[in-house]
């Protein structure tokens, strides 16, 4: 399976691989704690940022386990606004995990939104996925309104499945088929 033609692009935005001159907005927002917050993780430090970007810069989406990840830039003025991954989750079922980071300072805005939406198209339309889902921190509003604008349907509420500093946390799982995705096309355009 290849990836798609890269970038992909929306009214508003560019999804396209990371290049070396990403990095430092790519630094910035991956430092902070808000951020980490709903990722069950600390903000890595700047070794294990730069080998995480190192491996953000190399896209695979051919084997359970592959990532894709792209760069979200606006297309007015080229800024890193965050990023939108998918990763192969199964290749005989045909399912993939959608996930995305943002900067907070472009909070609000609905990038985010348009990112993905852009994402799981392309990885219907181009990939052939039959499911997507995300899965995400039930406390995490901001990320549970991208994937309900989105019409993806929650299919699961994990109580206190996951431990971060002694926390525990509930996770929501959502997803959406091709069919249906296909079937609320016309209410997402961007």
């Amino acid at each position: 399976m290849s990836l798609p033609s890269l970038p992909i692009e929306t009214r508003r935005l560019s999804l396209r691989p990371f290049r070396a001159d990403d990095f430092e907005a790519y630094r910035d927002y991956h430092a902070r704690p808000e951020v980490y917050r709903f990722l069950y993780a600390a903000p890595p430090d700047a070794e294990e940022a730069r080998a995480a970007f190192t491996a953000a810069t190399l896209p695979a989406f051919a084997k359970d386990g592959d990532v894709m990840r792209l760069a979200v830039s606006r297309r007015t003025d080229n800024a890193l606004l965050g990023e939108v991954l998918l990763k192969l989750a199964s290749m005989s079922a045909l399912q993939a995990e959608v996930g995305y980071i943002f900067n907070p300072d472009f909070n609000g805005q609905g990038y985010a939104t348009e990112a993905v939406g852009a994402l799981v198209a392309a990885g219907f339309a181009t990939l052939g996925m039959h499911r997507i889902f995300a899965r995400l921190d039930a406390d995490n509003r901001g990320s549970i309104g991208v994937v309900e604008r989105l019409r993806f349907r929650r299919e699961a509420h994990l109580i206190q499945n996951d431990r971060f500093n002694g926390v525990w946390g509930d996770e929501f799982i959502y997803a959406v088929l091709a069919a249906e995705w296909a079937a609320n096309a016309e209410p997402r355009r961007n």
